[in-house]
């Protein structure tokens, strides 16, 4: 009982002096969908290799053929995470355990995109059946850089590691035990590191899907989930959005923008101008038009929309027209007039702007030309130079797509290429802050740092420099800021982040949606007079049984007056909304090797981890094993044969039977 306190502390000291734990380690993971498997995974109990550095793909072949110490764990700079080396390294993967790349502090000089040269070749709008001509990317391969590495399988796990002592200390390892020496093998102990990236989904969605509902156990455990967040949007004066359906009087005109990103890595994806620029400008011009349509409100409502998952198939927007289709909206399909679509706009003082459109629905529709002349117009105010694509330009992928493939509705996509992608990282942990040349004085506090006016937020079309800029920070840089302090909940303090934001899409209401949704609310919405009480509630006062179908209220937690330290709370009402971005495919169809809709599921794991240690010579552990083997059927033996002979060994003289004390 003494000594067992001690046991813990004991193991636990022996376990830090055998291994170091790495402390930034984000992996790729598995994905599915209809057909298969895409992304990486450890054994069970993680994969163990001997370290290598690989300094150049000349130096693969002591890691594939030439190496006598295999399986290897190969370390890779930036430089070196390419297509052509990776599939080396897929291709002899019996001689490799993984693979750990380090994340650069600043971009590499060369693209990449480890996406594929065409997204979302298969759930747009051309197809066989719309016009064959511009399906698959036949007229414009719009991603060219893609690699198409992040769909991909790989049977070893990959992790990014992030360029600090961590990194240090697995170089140094490597120097003094692991480097070859005019081409000798170096001598054990070996470094050598273990990752953990056990996934438990195999094979694809409906595999899984069907694996979720077999419950063997009192608390049951999935091994997958479908990709599904939440839409956000807002319409410039409220809509009834507790009748579903039609509405006779709407004329709605969509203004959208998506918020997803993703990387070859989970949880590094910063969407900088993949996402952010696009709907940030959104963002932007809901709130310049604000007041605008309060006071001279338009002919037709605006529905500003933001999209989650449509880097996997349109999730967003394909649920958004499935619910339209089937009166589970607010409007329906005959209720929009058209969409106006804000892509990738680059947010760069050279920066051109491309007015894309459908050439198939075109044929039969003049308001494409309509909106069209009035964003032209627009621009001229602006300063910006807007430019419209050859007449057989098709659309690049974007959410406007999965309109169309409902029906003909007129539709524009801003963007800032007139063919391919000018984003060089695109889908990439490159595409971040600095590559839209975001940067900050080195004296500035973080506060100074929200309000500085970078070059970014000041080019002619983001209208509000000061908003931009904020929203810019928050998004990119840092969201535990006091702008968005002010604008959150208090019990949602939790939620927000120390370090660069990610867009990566996951199976919850994520931290694009959550905070694009107060800072549309903050944006476009009215701080009302009411207690916390009326505001939880949704109403402005106890007899209010109306505003709950029009609007939504929302506590938040203010700012610190200056010489005050309690925040002041206050109302703000707005039409800001959430609705469902989750595949038909899964609620309600259950149609999971759907064509129509997207499949993509993630698998659930439990330990994501990694580790690096020495490791002795195949001889001196198998020796190792033979003396315990030894010393234990020698024990063993000894303790037979003690117990055998206990009676003699142990007697003790008796005493008379008639002893008397």
């Amino acid at each position: 009982v003494v000594v067992f306190p001690f046991t813990g502390v004991g193991c636990n000291s022996v376990e830090k002096k055998i291994y170091v734990h790495l402390n930034y380690t984000v992996p790729c993971v598995r994905l599915l969908n209809a057909t298969h498997q895409i992304g990486c995974q450890s054994s069970l109990s993680g994969n163990v290799g001997v370290l290598h550095v690989l300094e150049s793909e000349d130096n693969l072949d002591w890691v594939l053929s030439k190496g006598p110490n295999p399986p290897y764990l190969v370390i890779l700079e930036a430089a070196l995470f390419t297509r052509s080396i990776m599939m080396k390294l897929k291709n002899g993967s019996n001689r490799v355990a993984g693979v750990a790349v380090v994340a650069p502090n600043t971009n590499p000089t060369e693209p990449f995109s480890p996406y594929t040269t065409c997204p979302n070749e298969n759930t747009g709008v051309y197809t066989e059946k719309y016009d064959p001509a511009y399906a698959h990317c036949n007229v414009t391969v719009w991603n060219p850089l893609g690699n198409g590495l992040a769909y991909e399988e790989f049977d070893f796990p990959i992790f990014s590691l992030k360029d600090d002592n961590d990194t240090q200390v697995i170089r140094q390892c490597f120097l003094d035990h692991n480097q070859v020496v005019n081409g000798s093998a170096p001598q054990y102990p070996l470094c050598a590191m273990q990752l953990y990236s056990h996934m438990s989904a195999v094979t694809d969605t409906a595999t899984c899907m069907r694996r979720n509902d077999i419950n063997f156990s009192i608390s049951p455990e999935g091994v997958c989930d479908p990709l599904g967040d939440s839409n956000v949007w807002a319409s410039s004066r409220p809509i009834n959005t507790t009748q579903k359906g039609h509405k006779n009087s709407e004329n709605v005109i969509i203004a959208a923008a998506r918020l997803d990103s993703r990387s070859f890595f989970f949880d590094i994806a910063p969407g900088a101008q993949s996402s952010v620029t696009g709907f940030v400008s959104l963002l932007a011009a809901a709130h310049a038009l604000r007041n605008a349509t309060q006071e001279a409100p338009p002919n037709r409502t605006i529905l500003y929309t933001f999209f989650q998952g449509e880097t996997f198939d349109y999730i967003g927007s394909s649920r958004m027209v499935y619910d339209m289709e089937n009166n589970q909206f607010a409007v329906d399909l005959d209720n929009v007039h058209s969409v106006l679509e804000v892509g990738q706009v680059g947010l760069r003082s050279d920066s051109q702007l491309w007015l894309h459109s459908d050439p198939v629905s075109r044929r039969n529709s003049s308001v494409n030309d309509e909106l069209i002349e009035n964003l032209q117009v627009a621009s001229k105010d602006l300063n910006v130079t807007v430019n419209q694509p050859q007449a057989s330009q098709p659309l690049p992928p974007s959410s406007f797509q999965r309109f169309l493939r409902a029906r003909p509705i007129p539709g524009i996509v801003i963007e800032d290429h007139q063919s391919v992608f000018t984003n060089r990282y695109y889908e990439s942990m490159y595409d971040n802050a600095e590559y839209l040349n975001i940067s900050y004085p080195s004296n500035l506090t973080a506060d100074e740092q929200l309000e500085h006016i970078t070059e970014t937020a000041t080019v002619p079309f983001t209208l509000s420099p000061p908003t931009v800029t904020r929203m810019l920070y928050s998004l990119l840089i840092k969201s535990n800021n006091s702008w968005f302090q002010e604008i959150i909940p208090s019990e949602f303090m939790s939620r927000l982040s120390e370090w660069t934001y990610k867009l990566f899409y996951l199976l919850r209401s994520s931290e694009p949606t959550f905070l694009v949704q107060y800072l549309l609310a903050n944006l476009t919405g009215t701080v009302v007079n009411v207690t916390k009480e009326d505001c939880q509630h949704q109403r402005e006062d106890d007899k209010d049984k109306e505003s709950h179908h029009l609007y939504h209220y929302m506590w938040v937690q203010g700012s610190v007056p200056p010489n005050g330290t309690q925040r002041e709370s206050f109302c703000v009402r707005s039409t800001v909304h959430l609705s469902k971005a989750l595949s038909p495919a899964f609620d309600p169809l259950k149609e999971y090797t759907s064509t129509e809709y997207s499949t993509w599921t993630e698998s659930r794991w439990k330990t994501i981890k990694g580790r690096i240690f020495l490791v002795a010579s195949h001889e001196l552990e198998m020796l190792t094993l033979g003396v315990g083997v030894g010393v234990l059927v020698t024990s063993l033996l000894l303790t037979y044969l003690i117990s055998s002979k206990a009676d003699i060994l142990f007697s003790s003289g008796r005493e008379p039977t008639n002893a008397t004390y």
